[in-house]
């Protein structure tokens, strides 16, 4: 094979990979090799060349070659008149789904952060030799991947191949002694490999297993066979507080918390709990919509630049939109515990100012600067293709639904596309999706996606819930810690901030909604409170004691400090919005079905 690599895990408390290429017939003049800047999935150019380290080149011969950088993440070896082999070492000490991980108890990588590009061979055949790790407390470690097999040992450690450059960096690889759940959906194998410290004798394994299951099943019973993949891998790293998912071919990795598993001997599944089945079944859509429905610029998408499209809403919006019905379809939620969460996921979007500010599209177009580098005035600035993305699925979803009477819905629309798209490998190119919304729906989207999607109009809810006999609301919040559904409480009022506790005994302003007391009073994101009317402040919990005992129109004197100095202003309090969405059952109920 012309590109052969070999990863193996070098040191762990160094946090180093060491990778080799071995390149049978370079470019005799000049060849270049580079690592990618990004991963697809995850919108931001991240750099992934700066933790390499060591960097050499050999010839055949053993002479020592020099390698020169042409830019942040390319190289050039000049005069290759044989084959070579280029070393390189790879700092690997970021724990999310994204990079690259290794310490004493696993390692994991990404093939963006580890296998550089041998250009003029990215369509070859690339051969990858995974070594085991040389430290006799982890001789035990096994490898989860789903990176096809040539040949390996019984702990998974030897020969992979990929087909090409693109195929090889879909394929993250997890190194430990992880708990390896196995189960099959439809007849299809699959597998959960759990890393990390977590009560693994109280896991509850059965449930997880067979929730994970329905899920499965009802995703790929809705697309029908032929399916997308033969075999698929949930790579789960559990932590203290991690939440997060990345897709690929067949497989995905998640990072969720110790919280988020479910465990012997309780009764009902919790909301964190539920969040994780949500979180796979969001990953596990991906199969299907944006790893093979996808925007046509990502068909041939260089990972050196950003790519731009308007698209995103679709591709993300679609799959969260998705990912929650998935559960009540598989009924692992009631519609009353489904209207619940879409109330506080719909809230998300209404508590956010940001969406008279900038377009759903926008948003997908600029992801690369403005949704993955928000800064403290998000709130205000912008708005998720990810939320307000799956408020717009929703939309489209009723009316489709209440205009033919149940007999289309939103799924049609993506059985259309992954036919004529996804299986046909055809990418959809900009404003295809509307086009299609219209035609196999049967409604005319086209004011919807003008005022909704290219505009900042919210959508009319009101009008779209009442053929299925449910009542939208917005109230305003009930405590700081309200999230939206089912109203408990009275309501509260607020000075519009994002409070955290200090550790310097004060209370932390994170963040500031616009035309509110704080706001309105001058106060801004760092500053730290430490008085309001003469009472010391320490915790966030205060202040809204404090506020309960005030009325609208009501005077705050306020004592902060802005960096080493010390302000002073006055709140006064405002009638709080009404940003919390309550969605509510009527009497007309069930008259028009939409969930189980």
């Amino acid at each position: 094979m012309p590109i052969q690599y070999q990863i193996s895990a070098l040191d762990p408390n160094k946090h180093l990979f060491d990778v080799k290429i071995h390149i049978d017939q370079p470019n005799p003049t000049k060849q270049i090799l580079s690592l990618p800047n990004w991963i697809p999935g995850s919108y931001l150019i991240r750099d992934f060349a700066k933790h390499l380290t060591a960097l050499s080149v050999t010839d055949s011969n053993g002479k020592a070659l020099e390698i020169t950088a042409i830019e942040k993440s390319s190289w050039q070896i000049l005069n290759c008149s044989t084959a070579i082999t280029v070393s390189y070492q790879v700092y690997a000490w970021d724990l999310s789904v994204r990079g690259a991980h290794f310490d004493q108890s696993h390692a994991f990588f990404n093939g963006t952060s580890v296998f550089m590009k041998v250009h003029g061979y990215e369509n070859e055949v690339c051969s990858v030799l995974l070594e085991a790790s040389q430290f006799s407390d982890q001789q035990n470690w096994k490898v989860a991947t789903t990176l096809p097999i040539s040949y390996v040992n019984e702990q998974g450690f030897g020969q992979y191949q990929a087909k090409n450059y693109m195929d090889l960096i879909e394929y993250p690889v997890e190194m430990g002694l992880f708990m390896l759940l196995e189960f099959e959906a439809c007849g299809i194998p699959h597998r959960v490999a759990l890393t990390g410290k977590f009560e693994r004798d109280k896991l509850d394994k059965d449930r997880l297993i067979k929730d994970l299951t329905a899920i499965c099943e009802i995703e790929l019973n809705l697309f029908a066979s032929p399916y997308p993949f033969e075999e698929y891998l949930f790579q789960v790293m559990i932590t203290g507080d991690g939440y997060g998912g990345l897709e690929h071919t067949n497989s995905t990795a998640l990072l969720c918390s110790r919280d988020n598993l479910p465990y012997l001997n309780t009764e009902h599944p919790s909301d964190k709990y539920l969040q994780f089945l949500e979180l796979c079944s969001h990953e596990y859509f991906h199969s299907w919509n944006v790893k093979r429905i996808k925007p046509e610029v990502y068909l041939t998408a260089e990972l050196s630049e950003p790519v731009y499209t308007n698209q995103l809403w679709w591709f993300e919006g679609i799959t969260s939109y998705y990912d929650g019905l998935f559960l009540n379809r598989a009924e692992l939620v009631n519609s009353d515990d489904y209207l619940n969460r879409l109330s506080k996921e719909m809230t998300r979007v209404y508590r956010m100012p940001g969406r008279f500010q900038q377009s759903v599209a926008e948003s997908s177009f600029l992801t690369w600067t403005k949704f993955y580098q928000q800064d403290e005035n998000a709130p205000n600035s912008i708005i998720s293709y990810y939320t307000k993305g799956s408020l717009i699925a929703l939309g489209l979803d009723l009316t489709i639904r209440a205009a033919s009477n149940n007999k289309k819905s939103l799924d049609d629309v993506l059985l259309y596309l992954w036919k004529n798209y996804g299986q046909a490998n055809i990418g959809l190119a900009e404003f295809e999706i509307e086009k299609i919304c219209t035609e196999v729906g049967g409604v005319d989207f086209k004011d919807f996606f003008n005022k909704h999607l290219y505009g900042t109009e919210d959508i009319p809810f009101s009008d779209l819930f009442k053929p299925f006999g449910i009542e939208f609301k917005l109230r305003a919040a009930t405590s700081n810690n309200d999230l939206g559904g089912e109203k408990n409480g009275k309501t509260v009022l607020s000075i519009g901030a994002n409070l955290t506790a200090s550790q310097n005994n004060s209370v932390k302003v994170n963040q500031i909604w616009h035309n509110q007391p704080a706001s309105l009073a001058g106060i801004a994101s760092g500053d730290e409170i430490i008085a309001l009317n003469g009472y010391k402040i320490t915790q966030p919990k205060q202040i809204e004691s404090l506020l309960k005992l005030h009325d609208i129109n009501d005077k705050i004197s306020c004592h902060y400090f802005r960096r080493d100095e010390l302000m002073t202003t006055t709140l006064i309090l405002t009638e709080p919005p009404k940003d919390r969405v309550e969605l509510i059952k009527t009497k007309n109920y069930g008259k028009l079905a939409w969930l189980k």
